[in-house]
């Protein structure tokens, strides 16, 4: 928020700086796992898929996903369509990804 686009656009770079998440993705460009996201009343499900599929998601998912840098992905929104909330619930379901490996070291199992 500024008085001034200039400004609002400089300020909403530097909390989108503060605010990044390492992603976990497939050599194939897409997620290790389903997942589901919800933040208020929005909800995301984010689905895996094959190679060359693309970004098959709403505007807001969709920028989210790109600067991710995912490359194929299914999404479906549930509840609220608000594009604010929708990319608050696809950051909160991109936080749950978890890799084989590091779901191995929690357990404390060999793969």
């Amino acid at each position: 928020k500024a008085r001034q686009v200039p400004q609002a656009i400089e300020k909403a770079g530097k909390d989108a700086r503060k605010h990044m998440i390492r992603v976990p993705l497939t050599p194939k460009g897409t997620l290790p796992h389903e997942v589901n996201g919800r933040y208020g009343s929005a909800r995301v499900r984010l689905i895996p898929a094959a190679a060359g599929t693309g970004i098959i998601a709403g505007a807001s998912v969709r920028a989210v996903c790109e600067m991710a840098g995912v490359k194929n992905i299914l999404s479906k929104a549930y509840g609220s369509t608000n594009p604010i909330n929708l990319v608050r619930a696809t950051f909160h379901a991109l936080s749950q990804l978890r890799t084989s490996a590091q779901v191995a070291a929690l357990r404390e199992v060999e793969l």
